[in-house]
């Protein structure tokens, strides 16, 4: 399995971040990567918030696998700290 090097916590308020400010979502700038590598950490909450809920499978995917690893693996992104 691969993994990244960046904790999940960050990847998703990266992504958040990227999302408010890109044109590509609902954005202005053209290229929001400079934006979002200085402003990441202010979308923190809401990627903690996208994680709590993400800790209950639903059902297509705990058919696909093992609802209690799933639940381990959320939880413990939840409290592993993103690099800040």
């Amino acid at each position: 399995m691969s993994d990244s090097s960046q904790p999940l916590l960050e990847r998703v308020a990266r992504v958040l971040c990227g999302a408010a400010h890109s044109a590509n979502a609902e954005g202005r700038e053209t290229s929001a990567g400079e934006h979002v590598d200085r402003h990441w950490r202010e979308h923190l909450n809401q990627a903690q918030a996208v994680l709590h809920t993400m800790r209950e499978p639903d059902q297509a995917m705990a058919a696909a696998g093992d609802e209690q690893v799933w639940k381990r693996m959320v939880e413990a992104a939840i409290t592993q700290k993103a690099d800040a």
